[in-house]
């Protein structure tokens, strides 16, 4: 392991001393290293052990229901698309930790990969968002009155759905046009101002990679405000999206602040610095955001109740799938 002074200057981290792998480290060598003392070893561990506990906690919804609902059925394809971009957020951010110091080129494509994989996951929670989380929540399928699962879910049945006066909703056409198309452009633009951060505006890089997020986290939660100021919402919608808030916010503190380590350079560089108790604190915001849209898809009782009052549209493949393969061969392509 090397000095600050050792390594190319690209590869240190502000008030990190020690800890440096040496450059042209193997494959193996990477492997290894991920149980030695390194300063990548906690960035690390941090999300890979995460993966794990996301996938418990996501299947645990599969679980809870009986009978158990069909993980096939078109219904939680919006669900999937989201655990595809919470999945390989987690897991590139790991793997990018573990790798990238094979070379400095491996490096750039690691972290290039990482910030690609963020913007992905901001796709996969609008797309949640919207067919279990819309205002007019749109998610409802056509049969849901006889879809047994979601009856025996809720613990009881729900009654045909019987005409009604139609009710429309203020920005119902962003939500239904704009909403899905805004994200992704979001997240097109935000992968290649990361990117670029590694070769230009190097001293303000952290400020730009954390805030550079905060314009397709507001998109995203455009549902959620709307829910929040004036639509229908269940009693847990805004205890976790507060508390999603919160933690998102801690790690948005800790990575630009570079708290503990600069208040004690060289003290933390192995284990408790920043990064890790942003990546802490980042994925304490994705549990609790797993657990709203799991509290969403479970009230669908409302949902199924005001059927027969709101314009329904189904999820698809395209849709869900689609979007989220579409958004993910441009990021491969800024990359």
């Amino acid at each position: 392991l090397l000095l600050h002074t050792q390594v190319p200057a690209r590869v240190t981290e502000s008030f990190i001393l020690s800890g440096y792998r040496f450059p042209d480290y193997s494959f193996l060598e990477c492997l290894l290293s991920a149980f030695q003392p390194t300063n990548e070893t906690g960035n690390f561990w941090t999300h890979f052990l995460a993966v794990f506990v996301f996938a418990l906690s996501f299947l645990e919804l599969f679980a809870s229901w009986e009978p158990t609902p069909s993980f096939s059925d078109p219904f939680f394809y919006p669900l999937w698309t989201y655990f595809i971009g919470v999945f390989g957020l987690l897991l590139a951010s790991s793997m990018a930790h573990l790798f990238n110091s094979m070379s400095l080129l491996v490096r750039e494509i690691c972290f290039f990969v990482d910030y690609g994989t963020i913007s992905a996951y901001t796709v996969g929670s609008s797309l949640a968002y919207f067919y279990y989380i819309h205002p007019q929540a749109t998610a409802a399928p056509a049969n849901v009155s006889t879809d047994p699962w979601l009856v025996r879910s809720v613990g009881q049945a729900v009654s045909a759905p019987q005409p009604a006066p139609q009710r429309s909703l203020r920005g119902a056409g962003f939500f239904e046009t704009l909403y899905i198309p805004s994200a992704c452009l979001v997240a097109v633009i935000c992968t290649l101002a990361c990117c670029s951060t590694r070769r230009r505006w190097r001293r303000y890089r952290y400020f730009i990679r954390t805030f550079v997020f905060l314009l397709p986290f507001t998109v995203a939660s455009a549902p959620i405000f709307y829910r929040l100021y004036a639509g229908p919402q269940n009693g847990t919608l805004a205890p976790f999206f507060y508390r999603h808030c919160f933690w998102l916010l801690a790690s948005a503190v800790f990575n630009v602040s570079k708290i503990p380590e600069r208040f004690s350079p060289g003290r933390f560089d192995i284990w408790g610095h920043s990064h890790q108790w942003f990546h802490c604190c980042t994925f304490m915001s994705i549990l609790d955001e797993l657990r709203m849209i799991k509290g969403e898809i479970r009230g669908l009782s409302a949902v199924a109740a005001a059927a027969a009052q709101l314009p329904l549209a189904a999820s698809t493949l395209c849709s869900t799938y689609g979007v989220m393969f579409g958004v993910q061969c441009c990021i491969g392509g800024i990359i």
